[in-house]
Formats: structure tokens, C-alpha cells, sequence
């Protein structure tokens, strides 16, 4: 068998992966004691596990997560009313195939931006495609791509997302026009599709920085009745970590 043109042919068809499983099985003294049939199979495995490795390194350089987060780093040692069980129950992502949403409340520091990031890294792992952003500069390229005519391709792109975070939600009063913008991104969104809104603000007071009553109340219809709810509590992660590290330099 004339190997070395058979590695160059996988290469050239992109079957990169059973080209280095094939050049791995030529180095193996004991690889003929295998069958044809045992051998292709190994090489199939390899060059299917290299694609999916591929595909998930794309999804999360699309997904532009703000930290590397992973829902197995979670930690659950400092008390801020976190459930584990829920966490455990989120991880399966079954809430997205639901179309269902997460919301995540509490104070600056106690890691909102963590969970709903490691819950995105989750997603990706299983397949799912997501994208991190903060409402403030979402809703600011919005209004950019009014004038430049992306709007509607940029509203097709979070549409088909299969789970969106939304962070740093209510830092401010949302005008009219971003109200509106807010609200056609939920719709389409609105039972097809999740979103993780990371917020400060206690949901009560949501109602107020989106500001117009009707508004408003299509807004929140859409986020909260099919909604995890995470309300963190506590002393800022950021403290806690700096006060440890401050203790292992005093020792």
C-alpha cells in the first residue's frame, strides 16, 4: 500500500484527523494484530473527534464569552445563594431546548458574569451556538447599524442564537428608541430561543429603568413567566479573593 499518497489525499480533503490517526498507526509495532475493519474504525473515531473539537472552538470564538468560565469551576464555598441543584439542573442544558430563559440578580462582584458565562461555555460543549454581550453596547450597535443598514441582518443574527446573555442589564434608564430595539430582540427570541440576563437590580425593579409601562410590560412578559431566577446575595467574589491572597502573603 502506497501510504504516504493516501496521507496526502486526506489531507487535501480535510480529513485531517485520520491522517495524523493513520501516521500514529504507522509508528505502532503492534498495530497489524488489529483488523481492517478495527483499524478504519480508530481512524473514523479520531477524525470525528477532531471536527467536533473544531466546531466547539469556533462556537466559542463566536460566542465572545467575557470570561473562561466552566460551570464544573463553579464555586460553591462562600455563601451568596447559590442552589446547586439548580446549577446541576441548568448544566444539563435541557432549559435551552425549552426555550426557557435564566435570570441572574445581585450585587457588583458576586459573580453573575461567571455563571452566566460558564453556562454559555456549557451550551457550546453541547452543541449549542450562544453570544455574549453587554445591553449597553448591544444596544448602542444597534443604533449604529440603523445608519449603516445592518439592522435587520444583526436582528436575523441574534434571532437564530440559540442562547444569548444579556449583561450588565438596567445600568441605565433605556430611552425610547432602545426600548424598542430591546423589545424586537425578545420577541424573536420569545419562546424559540434563550437568553441569561446578569443584572444588579432585583427584578421588581426592572419595570422602571425599561421605563414606558406597555413597553415594559412586553418586555418583562417575555423574560420573567418562563425564567430560572439566580438571586446571588453577599460580599463581592473580588473581596473575598483579594482578602485570601492578602492572607497567603502574610504567611
Amino acid at each position: 500500500m502506497l501510504t504516504y499518497p493516501t496521507l496526502d489525499k486526506l489531507k487535501a480533503m480535510r480529513f485531517t484527523g485520520m491522517a495524523r490517526a493513520l501516521e500514529e498507526q504507522m509508528q505502532m509495532a503492534e498495530i497489524d494484530s488489529l483488523s481492517f475493519e478495527e483499524r478504519l474504525g480508530l481512524l473514523i473515531d479520531r477524525e470525528m473527534t477532531e471536527r467536533e473539537n473544531r466546531r466547539l472552538t469556533t462556537r466559542l470564538r463566536k460566542a465572545k464569552l467575557r470570561q473562561n468560565a466552566a460551570i464544573e469551576d463553579i464555586d460553591y464555598r462562600h455563601p451568596r445563594g447559590l442552589d446547586r441543584s439548580l446549577m446541576a439542573k441548568l448544566s444539563s442544558c435541557q432549559w435551552i431546548s425549552q426555550h426557557l430563559n435564566v435570570l441572574i440578580t445581585g450585587p457588583t462582584g458576586c459573580g453573575k458574569t461567571y455563571i452566566a458565562c460558564a453556562l454559555a461555555h456549557k451550551a457550546c460543549r453541547e452543541g449549542y451556538t450562544a453570544n455574549y454581550t453587554r445591553l449597553p453596547r448591544l444596544l448602542q450597535e444597534l443604533h449604529i447599524a440603523k445608519g449603516d443598514g445592518r439592522y435587520g441582518k444583526l436582528l436575523a443574527s441574534f434571532a437564530k442564537t440559540h442562547l444569548l446573555i444579556l449583561d450588565d442589564w438596567g445600568l441605565a434608564k433605556l430611552t425610547d428608541e432602545q426600548r424598542h430595539d430591546l423589545l424586537e430582540i425578545l420577541e424573536d427570541r420569545h419562546g424559540l430561543r434563550s437568553t441569561v440576563v446578569a443584572a444588579q437590580l432585583p427584578v421588581d425593579n426592572w419595570h422602571e429603568i425599561i421605563g414606558d409601562p406597555t413597553l415594559a410590560d412586553a418586555i418583562m412578559d417575555r423574560l420573567i413567566h418562563n425564567a430560572y431566577k439566580i438571586n446571588l446575595k453577599g460580599e463581592s467574589m473580588r473581596k473575598l479573593k483579594s482578602k485570601l491572597t492578602q492572607t497567603e502573603d502574610s504567611e
